[in-house]
């Protein structure tokens, strides 16, 4: 078989099997991207951060399409100071129109480093916030999003609280 034969053959196969291999792909969901202020009290500091969050939302099952499973990232900095999140769980929300408020339960590991010594922390998160749908020249499936989020750590025998919020860019596909 020729080259350009073989071409021909993968292009049209590329386009005869579009629709069967559009359903292996995520069927809807959004990505985020922002930046992030975080207020952190333990025992006896009070620390404000600044840094990124990120999140990707699945929504797995067409008929529930007020449901979703989310995978959200941040990363916090202050001088001497780093942390960064992992968290995964669902999130409930529903469309009014260009509004769509959100609501979620989070869980997973906080990696904090201070003055050189790392820790891995598990983390709760309880948050919410809205997105509001805009279209802007080529700028279609957009929307921008305020997010407040409750953090709640533990680490040996100290709690830590930390107060969030974030503001940013969501693609919707």
């Amino acid at each position: 078989m020729s080259k350009t034969a073989a071409v021909v053959l993968g292009f049209l196969s590329f386009i005869l099997f579009a629709n069967i291999s559009r359903a292996q792909l995520i069927p809807s969901g959004n990505v985020y991207v922002g930046v992030s202020e975080s207020d952190s009290v333990d025992v006896v500091n009070r620390y404000t951060f600044r840094g990124w969050a990120a999140s990707a939302e699945d929504m797995p099952f067409p008929r529930y399409s007020f449901f979703g499973a989310v995978v959200d990232t941040s990363g916090y900095y202050r001088k001497g100071i780093q942390q960064y999140d992992l968290l995964l769980g669902p999130r409930v929300s529903h469309n009014y129109g260009k509004w769509r408020p959100f609501v979620h339960l989070l869980g997973g590991f906080q990696r904090e480093t201070s003055d050189g010594v790392t820790h891995y922390i598990v983390a709760e998160d309880v948050g919410g916030g809205v997105d509001r749908k805009f279209h802007l020249l080529f700028l279609h499936n957009f929307s921008w999003r305020l997010q407040f989020d409750y953090v709640h750590t533990r680490l040996l025998s100290a709690n830590q609280n930390e107060y969030r919020g974030s503001a940013g860019l969501v693609w919707r596909f």
